[in-house]
């Protein structure tokens, strides 16, 4: 079974699993973080990609690092949420895609990260690829072979 899974799975690029970047929720890198709070609510992640103007991918920030940013000695100062901006508390040291990669390098970044941002060779965000994808790719190859 495992040559099947390497022969089905080798062919496949992240490009065929990846979310297209215009349904994906991200945020700019000068949004306050009062912003990327609220579309991490609304779109029940816990982490989102951070763009620059030109639609280049320069970090991640999760609900984490920004609770982390508003906690005072004894209480969330939420009052700081307006004026902290994204690019004060977002991750940069993500690991990333090109769309040409192939499923085994996305299979070994996905497994330390629910997703990975995947970018064109100049940087610019084409979408996600998730861990789901990739577990549902290796199901039906492992049903497949049943």
């Amino acid at each position: 079974m495992s040559s099947l899974l390497n022969n089905e799975l080798a062919d496949l690029s992240v490009e065929q699993l990846m979310i297209p970047a215009e349904k994906v929720a991200h945020v700019q890198v000068g949004n306050p973080i009062e912003h990327a709070l609220l579309v991490l609510i609304e779109s029940g992640y816990s982490s989102v990609p951070v763009l620059d103007s030109e639609y280049r991918v320069q970090g991640m920030i999760g609900k984490t690092a920004i609770l982390k940013s508003v906690t005072g000695l004894e209480r969330f100062e939420m009052e700081k949420l307006a004026d902290i901006k994204v690019e004060q508390v977002m991750e940069t040291e993500k690991p990333r895609l090109t769309r040409g990669d192939n499923f085994l390098k996305g299979l070994k970044v996905v497994i330390n990260h629910a997703f990975t941002c995947i970018v064109d060779e100049h940087g610019q965000f084409l979408g996600i690829l998730t861990r789901r994808a990739i577990l549902k790719e290796v199901n039906k190859v492992m049903y497949a072979a049943q």
